[in-house]
C-alpha cells in the first residue's frame, strides 16, 4: 500500500496581513498530482486543516475542492482534525462526503480503525485527533488526564488493545509534540505547559507507520514516525525548510520504504540585512525583487517612510525589522537630567534628539543646520 503523508495545511492562514488561499491552492494541486502520477492508495492528512476554529467561506470551498480533486485519483483519504481545528465543525462535513473520505475528529472513535486493504491484507489506520486533556476525560471517563502526554498514552493504550485483536498492518495518525524535534519560533501554537506535554517516542510503539502532524518543518524521528510539515511557508523562520510530504510504502510485513516528494515554493522567502540605503541600491539585492522580503534595518536612527520606499524596489517586502546599529552608548541620565546639563539652545535641542533616537543624536548636516537657524533666531532676537 502507497501512503501520502501531508499536514498542517493552515487553510485561511494569512501571511503577514496578505491570503495564501490561493497560493496554496497552487500547493496543492501540485500535490495532488503527485498522488495521481505516484498511484497513491491512501492521502493522510495529519490535523491542522484549518487554520482558525471559525474559516471563512471561502477556506471551506477550497477544502472541499481539494478533497474532491484527490478523491478522483483514486485515492482514499483520512483525516483527522489538529489543535487549530474546530473538531466538530470539521467533523460534521464527515456524513456528507463521498465514499472515501474519512475525516476522524471524535475522541470517542479513538481505538476503531478504518481499515484498507491491498493485496498483503487489511492495513488498520488509527486517526488520533487533537486530544484537550480536559475534554478528553469527559470522554474516557475514570481516566485521569491532566496532560498531553497522558492523553496520547491513554490513545495509545486503546489502539494497542485493538491491535491485538485484528491482523494485520496498522498506521498512527497524532497531532503533537513529539519528543525529539524543534519547533518553527512563532509559528506552532504551543500544546504543552513546560515539558510535561511533550509526547515520548515510546508512546508510539507498535504501529507501522505514525505520521505526525503540527510542527511546519519536515522531521525524521525514527524510521517510523515522521513529520511532514506544512506545505506552504507561514513564517520567515520557516524559509529555510523544504515543503513536501512523505510518500511511505507498506509491503506484507510492514514499513517497505519511505520517500521524500518536494513541493514548490510559489514565493520565496528571504530575509534581507542593511541600512535602508542599502538595500535600496546595492545590486546583490536585485535577485530578490520578486521574492517575500523580511527586511532588518541597521540605521542607527528611524528612517522616513521605510515601508513605502522598501516596496518601490521589493514589491513583497512583508515586515521591517529594526536592529540599530552604531548608537552612542547610554551615559545612565535620565531625560531630564540631560535637559537640566544644557548650556545652550544648540545643546537642549542635541540632547532631545538623542532621546528621540535612543541615544543618537545629529548628524553633521543636521548640526550645522541647528546651529544656523539658532543663530540666525539670536541675531534677530538682538535686533528687535
Amino acid at each position: 500500500m502507497r501512503i501520502l503523508h501531508t499536514s498542517d495545511w493552515h487553510i485561511g492562514r494569512s501571511f503577514h496581513g496578505h491570503s495564501t488561499l490561493e497560493a496554496l491552492r497552487g500547493v496543492l494541486a501540485e500535490l495532488t498530482m503527485q498522488v495521481r502520477e505516484r498511484e497513491v492508495d491512501v492521502v493522510v492528512i495529519a490535523g491542522d486543516v484549518f487554520d482558525s476554529a471559525t474559516p471563512a467561506a471561502a477556506c471551506y470551498t477550497l477544502l472541499t475542492d481539494v478533497l474532491r480533486e484527490l478523491s478522483a485519483t483514486g485515492a482514499q483519504i483520512v483525516l483527522t482534525s489538529g489543535n487549530h481545528d474546530n473538531a466538530a465543525r470539521l467533523g460534521f462535513m464527515a456524513p456528507l462526503l463521498r465514499d472515501g473520505v474519512h475525516v476522524i475528529t471524535d475522541v470517542a472513535s479513538v481505538g476503531t480503525p478504518v481499515t484498507l486493504a491491498d493485496e498483503h491484507g487489511p492495513v488498520h489506520f488509527y486517526g488520533i485527533p487533537y486530544l484537550e486533556p480536559i475534554l478528553a476525560r469527559a470522554v474516557w471517563q475514570g481516566s485521569d488526564l491532566r496532560t498531553q502526554e497522558q492523553a496520547i498514552a491513554h490513545a495509545m493504550r486503546l489502539i494497542g488493545a485493538d491491535r491485538a485483536d485484528r491482523a494485520g498492518r496498522s498506521v498512527v495518525v497524532s497531532h503533537c509534540f513529539a519528543a525529539g524535534v524543534e519547533p518553527s519560533a512563532g509559528v506552532e501554537r504551543e500544546i504543552r505547559q513546560g515539558s510535561l506535554d511533550v509526547v515520548p517516542l515510546a508512546r508510539f510503539d507498535g504501529p507501522d507507520y505514525v505520521a505526525l502532524g503540527h510542527i511546519h518543518g519536515r522531521s525524521r524521528l525514527a524510521e517510523h514516525i515522521r513529520y511532514s510539515g506544512a506545505p506552504l511557508h507561514y513564517s520567515f523562520s520557516e524559509a529555510d525548510k523544504p515543503r513536501g510530504s512523505w510518500l511511505v510504502d507498506l509491503d506484507a510485513h510492514g514499513l517497505a520504504r519511505v520517500e521524500w516528494l518536494e513541493l514548490s515554493v510559489p514565493r520565496p522567502l528571504v530575509t534581507l540585512r542593511g541600512t535602508l540605503d542599502e538595500l535600496l541600491t546595492l545590486a546583490d539585492h536585485d535577485a530578490h525583487v520578486d521574492a517575500w522580503v523580511c527586511a532588518v534595518l541597521t540605521d542607527p536612527t528611524p528612517q522616513a517612510e521605510p515601508m513605502c520606499r522598501l516596496q518601490q524596489r521589493f514589491p513583497f517586502c512583508a515586515t521591517i525589522q529594526p536592529d540599530p546599529q552604531g548608537r552612542a552608548e547610554d551615559d545612565g541620565l535620565s531625560y531630564r537630567a540631560r535637559v537640566q546639563k544644557a548650556v545652550s539652545d544648540v545643546e537642549l535641542i542635541d540632547t532631545f534628539l538623542a532621546h528621540v533616537r535612543e541615544g543618537s543624536g545629529p548628524t553633521e548636516g543636521e548640526t550645522a543646520l541647528i546651529r544656523e537657524i539658532v543663530d540666525t533666531r539670536t541675531v534677530a532676537e538682538v535686533s528687535a
